[in-house]
């Protein structure tokens, strides 16, 4: 019988600890080498930790919830045979910031860490951790679902497609009390929920906020967009609203870099970044997430846009690498998708802007003297005062707007 107390890895990319996020493998349960035993979050990415041999998960060392050092024994395995040494080269994929939400009670938690989707005998299956998390969440044993992927592996489609819920029997409509339902549920505040609240928290107890709205018709730009769509078409890539605002932001930060900058404190100095590297704020089902669309200031519509979907589907999938959220100089936060008029949004730390895009509507307003039906859009934008003043976000936002009623302006 072998022993081996499992050390947290060296993750890379600057990484010295990790929150223990979930327990794939409860303490008991067999697994095999290579299968995830653990889920950790760091400041880059969440990974799901394998098992460096074929063995039983004999103890768990780190509670859910919890963070680990660099070099902390996390779990130990026991098992027949070598097993080696816990710092050779571990093999972790990385879920880009994506953490599974636990929405469960505590009482519900312990059988939510059994490993269901793990195939009991017979052949491996086949299946990314993005996959396998979905099976989990969907309730889906995996051994019984047929892969349609390269050597059988199993892709999310084949695990939505056999879990067709059926129609729950009607049932009466109950008669409450007349005090109502006091149920409480119970949410692990960890995870991708805690490290967002840690980064809003020192966003805005540390840079001094202030917002400013613009208005922009976007009439022509709608208008262009049409005749841009059918040149993506020809060549595969769909146009949306996003790579022109992307565009005429990268444009004005060009022109207004104090906004496309950040403050080192401790150094004393403001660094302004002379290249665009845009944050784009992507809702996710497992929270909110902001990949990044390299040197937009140097790209045209069609490429910001292709790289724009790519980037964003890889994230929502749990595709994405650490890279992918990485040297963003500027965010972009749009949920003029889902409505909402206005808001402000808390600057992307240690950057000194965010701007907010908002649902676009159809409003009457003046052209000359006649009132006439346009597309109406507002955008918002939160800076830094310590480093922008507010007249300098005024002409910044003023530029953007210029450059979304004529795009043609962009070609300059």
């Amino acid at each position: 019988m072998t022993t081996l107390e499992f050390k947290l890895p060296d993750i890379g990319e600057g990484v010295h600890e990790g929150e223990i996020v979930r327990w794939i493998a409860a303490e008991g349960v067999s697994v095999s080498e290579d299968d995830p035993v653990v889920e950790v979050m760091t400041d880059k990415a969440t990974v799901e930790i394998p098992s460096p041999m074929t063995g039983v998960v004999a103890k768990q060392l780190v509670a859910e919830g919890d963070v680990a050092k660099v070099g902390d024994v996390i779990f130990v395995i026991e098992g027949e045979g070598d097993a080696g040494s816990s710092k050779r080269p571990v093999s972790v994929t990385s879920e880009s910031k994506v953490a599974t939400k636990q929405e469960t009670s505590p009482a519900s938690a312990q059988s939510e860490n059994l490993p269901s989707s793990r195939q009991p005998s017979g052949g491996k299956v086949l299946a990314a951790p993005a996959t396998r998390r979905l099976a989990r969440e969907m309730g889906v044993n995996l051994s019984s679902v047929s892969g349609t992927g390269k050597n059988g592996r199993i892709r999310p489609t084949d695990i939505r497609e056999s879990s067709t819920p059926s129609a729950p029997p009607s049932k009466p409509v109950p008669t409450l009390a007349a005090s109502g339902s006091r149920e409480v549920i119970q949410i692990p505040f960890r995870g991708i929920r805690r490290k967002t609240a840690e980064a809003m928290s020192q966003s805005k107890f540390t840079a001094t906020h202030f917002s400013l709205v613009e208005e922009v018709d976007c009439t022509a730009i709608a208008e262009a967009r049409s005749k841009a769509k059918e040149v993506g078409e020809r060549h595969g890539v769909k146009v949306t609203w996003m790579p022109y605002i992307m565009k005429a932001t990268a444009l004005a930060l060009m022109e207004f870099p104090q906004l496309n900058a950040e403050l080192d404190e401790a150094a004393g100095v403001i660094l302004q970044k002379k290249y665009v590297n845009l944050g784009i704020a992507v809702d996710t089902p497992n929270g909110l997430m902001v990949p990044v669309v390299q040197d937009c200031h140097l790209k045209g519509l069609l490429q910001l846009s292709a790289e724009l979907i790519d980037v964003a589907s890889r994230t929502r999938e749990g595709k994405a690498s650490p890279s992918d959220f990485a040297d963003s100089t500027f965010t972009i936060s749009n949920a003029g998708n889902i409505g909402g008029v206005l808001a402000t949004p808390i600057i992307n730390f240690p950057e000194v802007a965010i701007m907010g895009v908002h649902s676009m509507r159809k409003m009457p307003r003046c052209v000359g003297d006649d009132i006439v039906a346009r597309m109406v859009m507002n955008l918002s934008i939160s800076i830094d005062h310590r480093v922008v003043d507010g007249a300098d976000g005024a002409r910044f936002m003023v530029r953007v707007r210029e450059l979304l009623e004529d795009p043609a302006l962009m070609l300059l």
